[in-house]
């Protein structure tokens, strides 16, 4: 039996959707915390029939996650941590689910509450992110990571609150379920600007504002939060995660790709040597 290296790297728990073509969900979530030096784990929340056109189907997982996340249970412990992402378990399920993630007390917990895919069918309204938080949220220790969009919804708010509204009254909703701390994104808001801000019981902090980029990207929520968890667990404290994460996405934003020339632009896995290079330079 081979002991745990000292210097093995830290496990990223990836809860979430199966987009086929990782533009955005769990295989997406895989490419951005191996990019950053952890071991990437997942379990299926929802599978999709999906790709860079448009998500047309979703459904609950046919194996039951509880089951498969007790499977990995040897695995967690020491450096990791969780993401959970889109979520389409009966009430039921989920609440097994947030039993377990209970009993095994995750160091490092972010949700990012989805409602739906970019493009296609939708799967959640307010009401539903709020039955989520409540099974959820009192756990303790959770970041939520909502766009404005999905703050809105949660906090029963009309559509145009998706520009308008005080961040205060989009965030508030999520501390009184039991969040941590709201990581509340800023591509939604108006202006050409984009601020995220990090908001907690004890105030709001504006993190670093960056040009509104032009077009639009597949899974940016997915790479921020993955990216979030793994920088935490690397050693980041919470809000020197959310800027690089929110660097890390700007600084590759013109390497989004269409596969096959098809559909909306994904991000492209960061580029490393090819074998026969690394060879070469030997």
């Amino acid at each position: 039996m081979v002991a745990n290296h000292p210097s093995a790297p830290p496990v990223a728990l990836c809860l979430g959707g199966m987009d086929p073509s990782a533009g955005a969900g769990l295989l997406r979530d895989a490419l951005a915390v191996a990019e950053l030096g952890c071991q990437p784990m997942a379990v299926s929340l929802a599978e999709t029939l999906q790709n860079g056109l448009a998500c047309s189907r979703i459904e609950a997982p046919s194996m039951d996650p509880v089951r498969r996340l007790e499977t990995l249970a040897p695995h967690l412990a020491g450096r990791w941590g969780v993401k959970i992402g889109l979520c389409a378990l009966e009430a039921e399920t989920f609440r097994r689910l947030c039993a377990t993630l209970r009993h095994l007390a995750p160091p490092i917990r972010i949700w990012d509450p989805i409602l739906a895919p970019s493009a296609g069918v939708g799967l959640h309204d307010g009401g539903d992110l709020r039955r989520l938080a409540g099974d959820l949220l009192p756990m303790g220790g959770w970041v939520v990571s909502p766009n404005r969009g999905e703050a809105a919804a949660f906090a029963g708010l009309p559509p145009e609150a998706i520009r308008d509204a005080a961040p205060q009254a989009l965030a508030a909703p999520w501390l009184e379920a039991g969040a941590a701390a709201v990581w509340l994104k800023g591509g939604h808001a108006a202006g050409e600007m984009v601020q995220d801000l990090w908001i907690s019981r004890d105030g709001i902090e504006a993190l670093e504002a960056a040009p509104r980029l032009p077009g639009q990207r597949r899974g940016t929520g997915c790479l921020l939060s993955a990216s979030w968890l793994a920088l935490r667990l690397q050693g980041r404290d919470d809000r020197a995660a959310a800027r690089e994460a929110a660097r890390r996405l700007r600084d590759r934003w013109d390497l989004a790709f269409t596969p096959g020339g098809a559909g909306r632009p994904m991000f492209a896995p960061l580029a490393t040597k090819p074998a026969s290079a690394a060879g070469e330079a030997r």
